[in-house]
C-alpha cells in the first residue's frame, strides 16, 4: 500500500467520524431559553471532540507526510489508531448528554489515553521504518516525546475524573493545546532532506 492511499483511507474515516459526532447534535423541540440552555454542555462536547480529532488529523497528516511509504507495522498501527477514534463520537455523545457526569468523563479520557498510546504506536512503528533516517529520527524522537507526555496526562485524568471531571476536561484542553500546531520540524525536515 502507499502513504498516499494510507493518507486517503485516514482523511476519510475521520471526515466520517466527524459527520457522526455532528448529527448527534439534535435540534430542540421548542425554542426557548431553557432548550438551549441544555444543549450548552453536549455543544461544548462537541466541540472538545471536534478539536480533538482535528488536531489528530493535522498531526496524522504530517506524520505520514515524512515518509516515503508504509510497511504492515504502519498499516496495523494506523487501523489501530482509526479504531479508537471511531469511537470519539459515542463518548462524546455520552459526556455531553449527561452534562459532563463522572462515569462519561471517565470512558472519555479512557479514551482519550488509548487514542494517545495509539498514535504513539504508530509514531513507534514509523521511527523503526525511518532507522536509517537520522535527520527524520530527531524529528520523530521529539514528536514521541510530546506523545508519551500527552498518554501520561490523558492517564492522569482517569483517576481525577472520580472526583472531578472539571478537572479532567481542563486536562484534556491542556494536551490538546500542547498538540494545536501541528509539528513544523517535520515539514521543514522533509523539505531539506527530500527521500
Amino acid at each position: 500500500m502507499t502513504k498516499t492511499r494510507l493518507e486517503a483511507f485516514s482523511d476519510g474515516v475521520i471526515a466520517i467520524i466527524i459527520t457522526i459526532m455532528v448529527l448527534e447534535l439534535k435540534v430542540p423541540q421548542s425554542t426557548d431559553w431553557e432548550t438551549i440552555k441544555h444543549l450548552i454542555p453536549v455543544f461544548l462536547s462537541y466541540v472538545l471532540s471536534f478539536i480533538f480529532l482535528g488536531i489528530y488529523w493535522g498531526n496524522h497528516h504530517h506524520l505520514i507526510h515524512s515518509i516515503k511509504g508504509v510497511n504492515i507495522s504502519i498499516l496495523w498501527a494506523n487501523l489501530h489508531l482509526l479504531f479508537w477514534l471511531s469511537l470519539v463520537p459515542f463518548a462524546t455523545a455520552w459526556m455531553g448528554e449527561s452534562n459532563f457526569e463522572k462515569v462519561p468523563v471517565i470512558v472519555y479520557a479512557v479514551l482519550a489515553d488509548l487514542c494517545g498510546i495509539a498514535y504513539y504506536i504508530l509514531l513507534m512503528a514509523i521511527t523503526k521504518h525511518e532507522a536509517k533516517n537520522e535527520t527524520m529520527l530527531k524529528v520523530l524522537k521529539k514528536q514521541s516525546r510530546k506523545g508519551f507526555f500527552s498518554i501520561i496526562f490523558y492517564t492522569a485524568a482517569i483517576p481525577v475524573a472520580f472526583f472531578h471531571p472539571a478537572i479532567s476536561c481542563i486536562i484534556f484542553t491542556i494536551v490538546s493545546l500542547m498538540w494545536i500546531i501541528p509539528d513544523r520540524n517535520i515539514e521543514r525536515t522533509v523539505h531539506n532532506h527530500p527521500h
